[in-house]
């Protein structure tokens, strides 16, 4: 959980069945004027995949305060000389009152409002290797007691349409996830469960 009383966040990490690395990497962090996650999946699995994510990371790390174009450029340099990797961010900004998300590749983000309606982002195809990749940039109004999901490939999705996923409490919330993701993990998983709480 974040150190900040605006956003609570979990998150459940491990390797693919068999695997001693987990080949994705994030990494999140409250300020006094916005809260930003990321998660990047490295190409295929094992040591050579956990380099790639964590060289995205340390970038997001250093120019997390610069804007969204400047970070996937920043990104995409370091890669040039690695696997690739498949990148999501979301941003949120305390004193504007929004949230902005965008994916490339499969990171899935999902969105829940307080009254339960639900929005997903649909990822740009491909992955950062060192060449320019075009995405989206989705930005919306931010609510009180909104949900945000974050997720790497080792994710079953029909996990998530459970029911468990309309709670406000995020540690029921990945109890529900691990006991049914545990008859999966046939890839590296991460699952992020963050909740922005409001002023």
């Amino acid at each position: 959980m974040s150190n900040e009383n605006k956003v609570e966040v979990t998150v459940h990490q491990e390797p693919k069945k068999g695997n001693y690395y987990c080949g994705d990497s994030y990494f999140y962090q409250e300020t006094e004027e916005e809260f930003i996650c990321a998660l990047a999946d490295g190409l295929g699995s094992g040591e050579y995949a956990l380099e790639s994510s964590q060289a995205v990371m340390d970038v997001i790390q250093h120019h997390k305060d610069n804007p969204i174009d400047t970070i996937i450029q920043k990104c995409n340099e370091a890669l040039s000389d690695k696997r690739g990797a498949v990148l999501g961010i979301l941003r949120i900004n305390f004193a504007e009152k929004w949230y902005s998300f965008t994916s490339i590749g499969n990171i899935g983000i999902i969105m829940m409002s307080s009254d339960g309606k639900k929005k997903r982002n649909i990822p740009s195809a491909g992955y950062l290797s060192g060449y320019p990749r075009p995405y989206r940039v989705t930005q919306d109004e931010l609510t009180p007691n909104s949900l945000f999901f974050m997720f790497s490939d080792g994710v079953n999705e029909r996990t998530l349409s459970s029911k468990t996923f309309v709670s406000q409490n995020l540690n029921y919330i990945m109890e529900s996830f691990k006991q049914q993701q545990a008859k999966v993990n046939d890839d590296d998983t991460t699952f992020i469960a963050i909740k922005y709480n409001g002023d």
